[in-house]
């Protein structure tokens, strides 16, 4: 019996994704575990494995589409000996009315998605384009109340072509573009288009990276009591250590960096302050046995934040390729979700760019991050009462107020900068 392929869940949190090229089409035999697609979540793109064998009857969603929804039909797999038009059998997840669509679109082959005067593909699903070409109407100039302005079947069953109705047309291409339910907007659209009018600009479209960031930053300020602690530390006893360390390892290939050693110290101070090294879990906090340390990764469009797990137990060489490795496929967009979920605390490192000091915000539902500055020299009071020379570097800790109180954050804090300040520990 046919069966229908829905769009799969590649993370926990994952409630819609890109479908981003076909590695199959109509009429290939495929085996399980063959890779039928690549899927594009708002973090990365992964590869989506058949379940069983069968033979690809018909794909209901063209490359490229954005906001294709966890378990909405993708492509309808036959068995052996079925014809194209033979109707899915309804998964359970999805709904009867869902399933009657499937079935007429298994039948027809969809038109391949229109592309806009400009370049832009219009998204529209495959009923609704199949519509659109027996009636003869344009997509370009169809306005989708769909997910992300996707055109669906309700927007072309009461339309007519755009010859007969060309101010309706002009209207609806002019209103403009609402934001995504659950977005936070701040000021309204209209009001900001408004307020630059006589500007020139050019509208940049919040891709599913941009799109989370600014749903979990802004529930993570509305939401999360944050409070700040402030430390500096003297790094001279570092810096020679690690110099030392690396003659050594250059036989080796090996390079450890400064963020090498402040993941490794907070690893440390988060066994040596367990109280700290927990999460926000709604109605309880977790309190986590291993050090799991997020540390923010910059790539094109926004950051992840890959999670090293168990990092107490690594050397400092381990941490070290480890870092390297998910800072590497990070930028490519190809970490697993559960390479960059979880963990309890997190690193923001943005000395390398020259800023000196700055507040991170907490990435739920981790406890706490720390936001580390640039080392600088400055003139320091010694221990014998002279002035003299050191590198100093500021770190400033966000804490979740509903996980950690300040006598507790204020522990933490000293432990890492102990830890720093006395790196051959670190090695015991």
């Amino acid at each position: 019996m046919a069966t229908q392929v829905l769009m799969p869940a590649l993370s926990p949190t994952m409630e819609e994704g890109t479908l981003a090229k076909w590695l199959v089409k109509a009429g290939d035999k495929v085996k399980s575990g063959q890779i039928l697609a690549e899927i594009e979540t708002d973090k990365a793109t992964m590869e989506f494995e058949a379940v069983d064998e069968g033979i690809v009857g018909s794909l209901l969603v063209a490359e490229g589409t954005a906001g294709v929804k966890v378990n909405a039909p993708i492509a309808v797999m036959l068995e052996e000996g079925e014809s194209v038009g033979a109707a899915p059998a309804p998964a359970k997840a999805v709904a009867a009315p869902v399933a009657a669509a499937v079935a007429a679109t298994a039948a027809v082959a969809a038109p391949a998605a229109p592309v806009a005067a400009g370049g832009a593909r219009v998204f529209a699903s495959p009923l609704a384009r199949r519509i659109a070409a027996e009636k003869g109407l344009d997509l370009t100039k169809v306005a989708g109340s769909g997910p992300h302005g996707r055109i669906v079947k309700a927007d072309v069953e009461g339309a007519r072509p755009v010859a007969a109705a060309p101010a309706a047309a002009a209207a609806a291409a002019a209103a403009p573009a609402k934001p995504a339910a659950g977005m936070p907007t701040g000021m309204a659209t209209e009001t900001v288009l408004k307020m630059y009018a006589d500007r020139q600009y050019e509208e940049v479209p919040l891709d599913g990276m941009r799109r989370t960031i600014a749903a979990r930053l802004t529930e993570a300020k509305q939401t999360i009591p944050h409070f700040y602690l402030r430390r500096e530390v003297r790094l001279d006893a570092l810096m020679a250590f690690r110099e030392q360390l690396n003659k050594g390892l250059e036989s080796r290939g090996v390079k450890l960096s400064l963020n090498d050693f402040i993941i490794k110290a907070c690893a440390m101070a988060l066994q040596a302050v367990p109280n700290a090294n927990a999460v926000w879990a709604g109605d309880r906090m977790l309190r986590l046995k291993p050090s799991d340390v997020a540390v923010a990764v910059a790539v094109e469009g926004g950051l992840f934040t890959p999670v090293l797990r168990d990092a107490e137990k690594k050397s400092l060489s381990a941490l070290s390729a480890e870092m390297k490795d998910l800072a590497g496929r990070a930028k490519t967009k190809k970490l697993a979700p559960q390479e960059y979920q979880g963990g309890s605390f997190a690193i923001s490192n943005l000395g390398m760019m020259g800023v000196e000091n700055f507040d991170a915000v907490i990435n739920p539902p981790h406890g706490s991050i720390l936001a580390v500055g640039a080392g600088i020299k400055k003139p320091v009071v010694l221990g014998d009462g002279t002035i003299g020379v050191a590198t100093v570097m500021s770190m400033t800790l966000s804490v979740d107020h509903r996980v950690i109180d300040g006598a507790l954050g204020a522990e933490f804090l000293k432990a890492i900068v102990e830890n720093l300040e006395n790196p051959m520990a670190m090695l015991a």
